[in-house]
């Protein structure tokens, strides 16, 4: 998929759950670690945590065996009494770094649950601090690539090359460790995370692919989750390629609602009064740029991996800087669309790309005739979803050549010892579409939905959302469930700042978006 930062995890066999009434100091006392040594961490950007590493099997089936190293981040508790244990947290991906979402998630909890809770992140297997970290092709997203669109036998058969160069540059470096790169290692090292911190209980927050972690943790370890929270959900029956399918549809919605919000303010941006007109500009910008790439960096490619945060999210500043940048472009002026290139849509770590395809590719198999992918690609294009379709089909592509063996499909949820999980999904999410939310609503029995009506983020939680936020603080403190599919309303689009305004958008900072699950 699109780099969803989110996907699955599974638990194991324990004691039965214990009530969601709140524990008490005494009844949950803070367990010493019995496999960690936590230090200040060394790095800036996780000021304020503590780090530390844990040992676990490359193989879990063959625990002696070589063993890997897993990076943790703590925020720890600010109280002294009423602890509840260990909150694990993962911001999905495959490949997505999560010690620094340990302080994104704690610095934006209520007092109560920072009194309560330890956040705990951690690097999975293969990614950013975690040993070893994979990289494959360090220059594989340096600009400019083929043109994403094979209108051409040529264009395709290059992107086919460069796809099965990827898949044996990995092979050829980690063939020892590709066949243990699946979802269910990634949930195995998140019950040996659990056992290290002395927690009889997993509580754990997961979004986008993190959500595919924490449903097969809580389908394998049903008796070791506490409480569990998934936001933006993956939907278990479609992973991986029938899930990236489903993502072209939903992200085409997206980028339309951009150009409709364009157009409403055309005044400013000047790029067409209508929904087409905008849309009709953009493909024809991406035509011009893929004939001369602005400044030898922006292609037709680089334009459109600029452009797909805006399917991920739709508040805050990220669509007045992409509307204002194409405005500019337009006006002659290339630097604000490189920087939101640079800013939105470059690839300068291959880390990430590396471990998505190592988890996606073995979790199951894809289909190895790439008429298939041909076939089924071609037509979505053909119906109108030209926007993301051959991107997510080439950046999954690797996955037709991969060359560790996949493993089985998990049967996600259908297990009664799993308490009531707390879902979260909005209706227009293109990275986790709403069918999703849905079935992870079906399979994991006593779970409850909560929808955000006509939300185009990815990712609700801790955005301010009240509605959302208030039932995913008080599950933390309380074990409280709101009713099944209740709902709150989305935010508020964006408003776009004056003319002026616009043009210093250039200079904002954004923080990271996850990217294709």
């Amino acid at each position: 998929m699109n780099k969803l930062v989110i996907t699955s995890a599974a638990a194991g066999a324990g004691l039965v759950a214990l009530s969601l009434a709140p524990l008490t100091a005494q009844a949950h006392p803070a367990q010493p670690a019995t496999g960690l040594t936590w230090s200040p961490c060394a790095e800036e950007s996780l000021s304020g945590l503590e780090c530390a590493t844990l040992k676990v099997p490359l193989d879990h089936a063959v625990p002696r065996g070589p063993q890997i190293t897993l990076a943790l981040s703590r925020a720890r508790h600010t109280g002294t009494t009423g602890y509840q244990g260990a909150l694990l947290v993962n911001p999905g991906g495959p490949g997505g770094a999560g010690r620094d979402f340990a302080l994104r998630v704690a610095s934006r909890l209520p007092a109560a649950l920072k009194a309560a809770y330890d956040v705990v992140g951690f690097d999975p297997r293969g990614v950013g601090a975690s040993s070893p970290a994979l990289s494959c092709d360090t220059g594989y997203f340096k600009p400019v690539r083929p043109d994403y669109v094979p209108r051409t036998a040529s264009i395709e058969t290059a992107w086919l090359r460069r796809s099965a160069g990827y898949a044996a540059a990995c092979g050829q470096k980690y063939r020892s460790v590709l066949p243990h790169m699946r979802t269910i290692d990634t949930v195995q090292d998140m019950d040996a995370i659990r056992t290290a911190l002395g927690e009889r209980q997993l509580n754990y927050f997961g979004a986008s692919y993190g959500t595919y972690l924490g449903a097969v943790y809580g389908t394998l370890f049903p008796t070791r989750v506490r409480r569990m929270v998934l936001d933006s959900n993956v939907r278990p029956s479609g992973v991986w390629y029938d899930d990236n399918i489903d993502q072209d549809r939903a992200f085409e919605g997206n980028i339309d609602a951009l150009f409709a919000w364009i157009a409403k303010y055309d005044a400013i941006y000047h790029l067409g009064a209508t929904q087409r007109e905008v849309r009709d500009y953009y493909f024809a910008t991406r035509e011009k740029l893929g004939a001369a790439p602005a400044e030898g960096i922006v292609g037709a490619d680089e334009l459109d991996d600029a452009f797909l945060v805006a399917g991920y999210i739709d508040l805050g500043s990220y669509w007045p800087h992409l509307a204002s940048a194409l405005a500019r472009y337009k006006a002659g002026d290339t630097a604000p669309l490189i920087n939101a290139y640079r800013t939105f849509g470059e690839t300068t770590d291959d880390n990430g790309y590396a471990v998505y395809n190592a988890v996606q590719c073995t979790d199951m198999a894809w289909p190895r005739d790439w008429a298939r992918w041909r076939q089924d690609n071609r037509r979505l294009y053909a119906q109108g979803y030209r926007f993301e379709t051959w991107g997510n089909a080439w950046y999954n592509a690797p996955c037709a050549f991969w060359p560790a063996r996949a493993g089985r499909p998990i049967d996600v949820g259908g297990v009664s010892a799993l308490p009531p999980v707390l879902l979260f999904q909005a209706t227009a999410d293109a990275a986790t579409p709403y069918a999703g939310g849905l079935e992870m609503n079906r399979r994991l029995k006593g779970s409850r939905l909560v929808i955000e009506d006509g939300g185009r983020t990815h990712g609700v939680v801790e955005r301010g959302n009240a509605c959302v936020d208030d039932k995913f603080a008080a599950f933390l403190a309380t074990g409280a469930l709101p009713a099944n599919r209740s709902h709150c309303a989305r935010l508020p689009e964006p408003v776009p700042p004056s003319t002026v305004a616009a043009r210093e958008l250039t200079t904002d900072r954004f923080p990271p978006v996850l990217r294709r699950p």
